[in-house]
């Protein structure tokens, strides 16, 4: 057995009528008429006969009237609160654009603009290329889908051949948004000069390491025994390399 009501509102909130059911395995047994405020049968079929007798037990005595209609007056009274907190909210979008490749020479990248979490469900979408509106190749009205918690998604895609230089922004108007969101995309290296890139930055850091290091162990080596520099010599005490005529001779004796 199950019990189903509901109140239909109309555009402003206002509530247009009220309906109350049972049924049985999903089949409507019962309904109650809010005018003259009784229950009536409302299965024709093989269980008719036991929707008439169980109207007839409802409406004998107030007992089941009475809870109706109490639940007909919660259902006014509620009506505008929950109007409120979900028909008038305002919740954000969030973007995000997604590259694809699509095999195709002319065309071969396609941009995939993701657009989540907002509500209402209307909402505009544009694509600029370097601040010019285009036109998607495949361009269909855009349609939002339910995420089943009062939010909404779509997406909106555009076939691309980037260059370097290239800006692709995806525009998203919103009633929740004083100004457009804006997601840009540029195009970057193929992943085999990526790699290529990491690769000789990686050899160029160990190279300039093992280099400093040379240097390091050069300058802080000990002074080589066996020579004392004369007045303005350059080189340092101990030094073998130092020039022929910076070198102390014996007078030469015939």
């Amino acid at each position: 057995m199950q019990v189903a009501s509901s109140c239909p509102l109309a555009a402003n909130g206002s509530v247009m009528g009220f309906d109350f059911t049972l049924s049985f395995n999903k089949n409507p047994l019962v309904c109650y008429d809010p005018d003259n405020q009784r229950f009536v049968a409302c299965n024709w079929g093989l269980l008719q006969r036991q929707a008439m007798q169980l109207a007839a037990r409802l409406n004998n005595g107030s007992t089941w009237v009475q809870r109706i209609e109490a639940r007909r007056q919660a259902c006014s009274d509620l009506a505008l609160r929950f109007w409120d907190w979900t028909v008038l909210r305002r919740t954000q979008p969030q973007v995000r654009i997604i590259p694809a490749e699509t095999g195709n020479a002319r065309v071969p990248v396609r941009l995939t603009c993701h657009i989540w979490g907002f509500y209402p469900p209307e909402v505009t979408v544009i694509w600029l290329h370097n601040g010019d509106i285009v036109e998607p190749d495949d361009y269909n009205p855009i349609s939002a889908i339910p995420n089943g918690d009062w939010s909404y998604q779509t997406h909106v895609s555009l076939l691309v051949a980037p260059v370097a230089g290239d800006t692709y922004t995806c525009s998203v108007q919103h009633v929740s948004l004083q100004e457009p969101l804006l997601e840009d995309w540029s195009p970057g290296l193929m992943p085999e000069v990526t790699i290529l890139v990491v690769v000789a930055t990686v050899l160029m850091v160990l190279g300039l390491g093992l280099f400093l290091a040379g240097v390091y162990r050069y300058k802080a080596r000990p002074p080589a025994p066996g020579y004392t520099p004369l007045p303005g010599d350059n080189y340092p005490a101990g030094s073998i390399s130092a020039p022929c005529h910076a070198r102390s001779r014996s007078p030469n004796t015939s």
